[in-house]
């Protein structure tokens, strides 16, 4: 609610009580560096004063706390954290997390605009300030099957809703490079607005024709050298550090106080298990200030660059005018949230139970057919066989090359050399394509784990020693509408329902992060290595992130940007 401006002058001013002062502690500057003794003093959502004593109709004691910006995270996709965005605001903005911007691709590949439009209601209605990205590639690429197509036409007329900033990340990078005609007209209909990228591995002409498309945001750099050349062709550079996503380490030695005004801070997908046991934008900040980075350039890149590379210009710093993200530190390397205020409201038990729920949508998303476990055979005439090979801590993929034996028609994993079958199974209802391939990385021994989390189509993957196990664990998901499952011999050793869309619980999110706890321990029973293997599975089916992957139509060879022929 905006407040009068003669309220919001006079508290400033003194001449009437603040409606809530921050007493005894000292504010941190992210401009000048400096720290700033004096109350803090905030009418509504606004800050009005800073440096000085007032009186406040409410007084809260933060006496021996540093005051820090709110944090800004700069891409992620809710739903893969694999709650809603109320529970997502209740697990993350105690940690520090005032403001999200977020693409709700993963929802929209299920349900199209409905989905986008649940986030935006969504929004109004958190403590936290979620902002959204409006999705630009739904589906990804020609080359899978999702469950809708999102037009620039059903995109405009959301365009000015209060809570939009832009176009979200840009990840079809060939089809901006090469002028597709559906690429070119998104791009237009938001020029001049932002636009967010997402373009691995790019360089040279190639990058410069993708940032000359307007682009001004990327996530997807995996090691200083890509970055730094994204940082000198005009991007901001997000360092990312997600569940499955780890690039904190590679991009770390550029973050410094001449560079942290370009560069932001995002999670890209992480789960609350891992929030619960490392955190989440607090994680990455005592992690980064552990690794020697300059404690003004990160709280820098996770607050006032942040806003400034969105066009957020109303936050980002404690300072008179600027809406009242305030988190209360007893140690900045530490990033302990003592307290934590979103547009002057503390976040806290009161604060969530106060909240309207918006309620969800895409129930009953998973159709298909019972799945039997002949439809798992990989046939063919040649023993020479694509595998998709894991590197742990990334998306990308290494596209191997292995002598698989044909026995019987078909080709079967080999668990000594850790080939296990992987397949796509089409859940949307659209035209049931299954199909199969290797994949090398798990330590599977046995048995089979699956998921309607599968990005972006969000189809059914499931990797697997065996073929039954494998059909039983996708019919179990079709039965739970969504979620995760690990089988082993016919029995579910533990499973998650994610009813809505196939993507998020409708439970709490201290609910989602035991059975996450469970999940795990089952994966590993399995023989399975990955720390994350559920997110791991997820991105094997992203056509858009080098080198080989996965979708129901078939392998793909993310390099060459085509279905490698059967």
């Amino acid at each position: 609610m905006t407040q009068p401006l003669s309220d919001l002058i006079s508290q400033g001013r003194g001449d009437a009580p603040a409606d809530l002062v921050l007493r005894g502690g000292r504010v941190w500057d992210m401009v000048t560096g400096d720290m700033i003794d004096g109350d803090v003093a905030i009418c509504g959502d606004t800050i009005v004063g800073i440096g000085a004593d007032y009186e406040g109709r409410r007084v809260l004691d933060v006496a021996g706390l540093t005051l820090v910006p709110g944090f800004i995270d700069t891409h992620l996709h809710i739903e893969s954290s694999l709650v809603t965005p109320h529970e997502f605001d209740r697990c993350v903005g105690p940690r520090g997390v005032t403001t999200a911007i977020c693409d709700p691709h993963e929802i929209a590949n299920v349900i199209g605009v409905e989905g986008i439009q649940y986030f935006l209601n969504s929004a109004t209605e958190t403590v936290m300030d979620i902002r959204v990205n409006l999705s630009s590639c739904v589906p990804s690429s020609h080359m899978e099957t999702a469950g809708t197509r999102i037009e620039a036409e059903d995109l405009v007329p959301m365009m000015d809703h209060p809570q939009v900033i832009g176009l979200a990340e840009f990840m079809n990078y060939p089809g901006v490079i090469f002028q597709d005609p559906v690429c070119m007209a998104k791009l237009e209909a938001f020029r001049g607005r932002h636009i967010d990228g997402h373009c691995p591995q790019l360089i040279g002409k190639g990058l410069n024709a993708y940032v000359s498309a307007g682009i001004r945001t990327e996530h997807e750099a995996t090691t200083a050298e890509e970055a730094r050349e994204k940082l000198q062709k005009g991007m901001r550079v997000l360092i990312r550090e997600g569940s499955v996503s780890k690039d904190l380490h590679a991009l770390q030695e550029l973050l410094t106080d001449v560079t942290s005004a370009y560069m932001c801070l995002c999670t890209d997908d992480r789960n609350p298990l891992d929030i619960a046991e490392h955190g989440h934008l607090d994680y990455m900040i005592r992690e980064l200030i552990r690794l020697g980075r300059s404690p003004l350039a990160v709280y820098r890149a996770a607050s006032l660059s942040a806003a400034e590379a969105f066009g957020l210009k109303d936050r980002g710093q404690i300072a008179p005018g600027k809406r009242a993200d305030i988190v209360c530190l007893s140690d900045v390397t530490d990033c302990r949230a003592q307290m934590v205020l979103s547009g002057g409201v503390v976040m806290d038990d009161a604060a969530f139970a106060a909240r309207r729920i918006t309620p969800p949508v895409g129930q009953g998303s998973v159709k298909i057919a019972r799945i039997s476990a002949d439809q798992f055979r990989t046939g063919g005439n040649r023993t020479k066989t694509d595998v998709i090979g894991i590197l742990p801590g990334k998306i990308i993929t290494e596209h191997l090359s292995e002598e698989i034996a044909i026995t019987d028609g078909d080709k079967r994993p080999d668990l000594d050399r850790d080939l296990v079958k992987i397949a796509v199974i089409e859940r949307h209802g659209v035209n049931g394509n299954v199909a199969t391939g290797f994949v090398k990385g798990f330590g599977l021994k046995g048995g089979a784990i699956a998921s309607t989390v599968c990005h972006d189509h969000h189809n059914i993957a499931v990797v697997g020693a065996d073929y039954a196990d494998m059909a039983f664990a996708a019919n179990r998901l079709a039965e739970l509408q969504g979620g995760f499952v690990v089988v082993r011999d016919g029995t579910v050793l533990a499973e998650l329902a994610l009813p809505v869309a196939g993507l998020m619980s409708d439970r709490p999110f201290e609910e989602v992060h035991d059975r996450l706890i469970d999940l795990r321990k089952a994966a590993k029973s399995l023989g399975v290595t990955l720390d994350e293997p559920f997110l791991q599975l997820a991105f094997l089916a992203l056509p858009v992130i080098p080198a080989l992957k996965i979708t129901d139509r078939g392998m793909v060879d993310v390099v060459k940007f085509e279905i490698i022929p059967g």
